[in-house]
This record gives C-alpha cells, sequence and structure tokens, in this order.
C-alpha cells in the first residue's frame, strides 16, 4: 500500500539529514541540548503541526505528528528534546479562553514562546496523580502555589509550563479526581520568585528537574478552565502524548534495525556475514515484526484521538507495544555489534539508553498492564 504520509515522512527526514550522527553524538556528550535542531524543526514549522491554522500552526492531526516524531527518531535524533511543545499546548488549545489562546498559540506556533514542560509528577505520588500535594491558593487577583514536582523537563529550555496543582484539600472533594486545577506559569518571572529548580543528572541526556514552589504568585488570570477540572483536561493530553511516545520508540526501533541489518550483511566472521547465521537473523526479524505490529496500534490510537473519540486504553497499548519493540531491536543491535554496540562513534549506545527510558517514563509497563487488566479485561483492581 503506498503510505499517505510519504511526501511529510520525505520532508521531515530531508531536515533531519542536515544534522548528521556526528551532531547529535557531540550534543550527548557535551550533555548539552540540540538548540539548533529544535530551532529548524520549529521554523519548519513541525513542532506546530497540532495548532490550528488560525493560530499560526499547520492545523495537523495527532496521527502526522506522530509520524513528525517517528521520523526524527528514526534519523538518528532524540524527540525527547522536543516532544512537549507538541503535546504540552493541547490543554491550552481544548480548555484555554479564547484570549489565552490568542496570546501564547501563536508565539508558540511561531517559536517565539517554547510550552515544553508539564508539571504533573511528585516525588511522593508518581503515577497516582489524586494524591498530589502541591497547592495553589486563591488569593484575590493571584494564585499562590507551594509544593514540588519532579522528573520536569525541558525547564531550561522553555518560557512556559503546565502545571497541575491541587485547588481544593483531597478531604473535601467529593471524587478524587476533582479539586486540581491547571495553570500556566510563565517560567522567566517564576524561576528565582518562588520557584527553584535543581536538575536531575541521570544516564540519558535528557535534561530533567526537581521543582520547589515557595509562595509562587502567578496571575488567576493564568487559570486554565473551570477551577477543580484540571485532572480532567490533563488527560487529553496525556493520552497525546503516549501517542506520540509509541511513535518515537517505533522511530528508534526502525533506527536499531536498519543498523544491525547493514552491519550484519558487512561485517564477517568465520568466512561468511554474520547476518547468513539464523541466531543472527531471528532476532532482528522478531524486532521487525514487533516494531510493525507496534506500528499498526499507533494509528489505531491516533486515529481516535483524531476523530475525536476515546483512546485512552489504543494509547497506552501503543505505548506499552512499541517501547517493548523498542527495546527488543536495541538489545539485538547492540548485541550483534558486539564490542562495536559500546563505542560512541556508532551511535548504538546513545541510542540503547535513550529508548530504555520509554519502559519507565511517560508511564511504567506495568501500569499500563494494570490498566488493561482492570479497564479492559474486567479483573479486580489491584491497587
Amino acid at each position: 500500500m503506498t503510505d499517505p504520509h510519504q511526501d511529510l515522512r520525505d520532508a521531515v527526514r530531508a531536515l533531519c539529514a542536515t544534522f548528521p550522527p556526528e551532531y547529535h553524538r557531540d550534543i550527548d556528550h557535551q550533555r548539552g541540548y540540540p538548540e539548533a535542531f529544535v530551532d529548524a524543526l520549529t521554523k519548519a514549522g513541525w513542532l506546530a503541526a497540532l495548532i490550528p491554522e488560525d493560530y499560526g500552526g499547520s492545523g495537523l492531526g495527532l496521527t502526522e505528528a506522530s509520524v513528525i516524531m517517528e521520523e526524527i527518531n528514526r534519523s538518528g535524533g532524540n524527540s525527547g528534546a522536543c516532544h512537549g511543545q507538541m503535546y504540552n499546548m493541547g490543554t491550552l488549545l481544548r480548555h484555554g479562553s479564547d484570549a489565552q489562546k490568542a496570546a501564547y498559540l501563536p508565539r508558540i506556533a511561531s517559536g517565539e514562546l517554547r510550552l515544553q514542560s508539564m508539571g504533573v509528577t511528585e516525588p511522593t505520588t508518581g503515577t497516582d496523580t489524586t494524591k498530589i500535594k502541591t497547592t495553589a491558593e486563591r488569593r484575590g487577583d493571584r494564585y499562590v502555589i507551594n509544593g514540588q514536582k519532579v522528573w520536569i523537563s525541558r525547564i531550561q529550555h522553555s518560557d512556559l509550563m503546565i502545571l497541575l496543582a491541587r485547588t481544593t484539600p483531597l478531604s473535601e472533594v467529593r471524587k478524587k479526581s476533582l479539586g486540581m486545577s491547571i495553570f500556566l506559569v510563565d517560567l522567566k518571572a517564576a524561576i528565582g520568585h518562588g520557584l527553584t529548580v535543581k536538575p536531575i543528572e541521570n544516564m540519558v541526556n535528557h535534561e530533567t528537574n526537581e521543582l520547589f514552589f515557595d509562595n509562587l504568585e502567578i496571575p488567576a488570570e493564568n487559570l486554565i478552565g473551570e477551577e477543580g477540572m484540571g485532572f480532567r483536561y490533563i488527560l487529553d493530553g496525556l493520552n497525546a502524548e503516549r501517542a506520540l511516545i509509541a511513535a518515537e520508540c517505533i522511530g528508534d526501533g526502525l533506527w536499531f534495525i536498519d543498523k544491525v541489518t547493514d552491519y550484519a550483511k558487512q561485517r564477517e566472521v568465520f568466512g561468511r556475514p554474520i547476518g547468513q547465521n539464523q541466531g543472527v537473523q531471528f532476532p532482528i526479524a522478531e524486532a521487525h515484526i514487533e516494531v510493525q505490529a507496534a506500528g499498526l496500534m499507533r494509528d489505531r490510537a491516533c486515529a481516535l484521538f483524531d476523530a475525536g473519540q476515546p483512546c485512552g486504553t489504543e494509547a497506552n497499548m501503543a505505548k506499552y507495544l512499541a517501547a517493548k519493540a523498542s527495546w527488543e531491536a536495541a538489545n539485538a543491535c547492540i548485541q550483534f555489534h558486539g564490542g562495536f554496540g559500546f563505542a560512541t562513534e556508532y551511535d548504538v549506545e546513545r541510542k540503547f539508553r535513550e529508548t530504555r527510558l520509554y519502559q519507565v517514563a511517560p508511564i511504567s509497563t506495568n501500569l499500563i498492564l494494570s490498566h488493561v487488566a482492570e479497564h479492559v479485561l474486567g479483573l479486580p483492581r489491584s491497587f
């Protein structure tokens, strides 16, 4: 079948080709941020794919956005540096006021502003989001924020952050998912004035941080949507995030398969290419099958999202399958490269580290299994 998105793929690949492996390798070595790469993607309009044309975006769907993320990773890049710009603005787009959207979306689309960060996770609650302890107290025309967040990415390279905080104590709501609200935080104004950022060093060149809020004041007009309904607002964004992460894993998986297939054809041991051995062929073939299958579930999740249909289960399953497939492809790739798989000049070890993250983030594979067990199969709730 003809790929309906081939023109889109070709255009993204052409841009990515101007940033060779040496570029991404050097950024990783420096533990730096790929500013030039992100700027190029922004100027080309790819990071504004989901912003409507009326606000200066491309007006594409999640399906097309996922193709963009896939191609970035398949090219050898890392969408983790910029994927927040794709899905974080969705909360603003779907639930913000007309004034908020007019004020921010065109500037996000043009690259004047970056909305790369979302503050949800906390040290003591993890994915048990309804138990968050960060509070936002209304005082006149301001909200005062106190609390702590962790694993909040790209703060240093973002102008704005979506923040989830509890505006009504858990003990006072009739349903635990109520009483949380979404705010748009101006990071440049907040850092050093009630917001402290502490970077967390980690095994991947993925900038992430711990945040401390100490009487941070933000204008009441920065509340997105209705007070107390933030948890519901954030769910749509999480579904988009998981579908896009699935796409990134698919891109990684294809990169690993391309890399190891080429190597196995060329590398000769005992007078024959190693790719002639079934012990080498089968793991690569199995990884290819699983990546392709994950791609179909990604397509399904994106199609439902774009049609405005419930897609939480499909987005979770796509993320699970894609993360599993990319990790198996990564293992085959590093195994059959032998010692060269650990040499930085081959890029395998870098991509190996990058794709391992998605077994854990943005949601653990175990929690996806729990979701399917309870909400699809009707098994008793395990927690």
